[in-house]
């Protein structure tokens, strides 16, 4: 059962191209945000489309795929688990943010485009 705690997998489409970084130790990030939707009818019988964003960090090798094979628009599956985290901005006001922190991924949709 300890494989299923905090356990995440979501499949959506990246809102922009990853910001990539090569921190001063080598190591590699990236940030990129994940839209996922669903549909569903209300009582009324309406269609209705609710898009999540979700904001996603990977590191190392998992960040370099991400910023080679990526951009706006691309489609991908990932499994991480959820991080929280908490920082003072410059106004001295202490901000909370809970990201995920992507362990596997896959790239998905045509083939071709990802190649091009």
């Amino acid at each position: 059962m300890n494989t299923l705690r905090n356990k995440v997998q979501l499949i959506g489409r990246l809102g922009a191209k990853a910001d990539f970084k090569v921190l001063d130790n080598g190591n590699t990030m990236a940030r990129i945000s994940l839209a996922t939707n669903e549909v569903y009818k209300n009582n009324k019988g309406e269609r209705i489309e609710d898009t999540t964003w979700h904001q996603l960090v990977a590191w190392g090798k998992t960040a370099e795929i991400i910023n080679k094979y990526t951009d706006k628009g691309s489609e991908i599956a990932i499994e991480g688990k959820l991080i929280n985290r908490t920082y003072t901005d410059k106004q001295g006001v202490k901000k909370y943010i809970t990201e995920i922190q992507v362990n596997d991924l896959v790239l998905l949709g045509d083939k071709n485009k990802a190649e091009a």
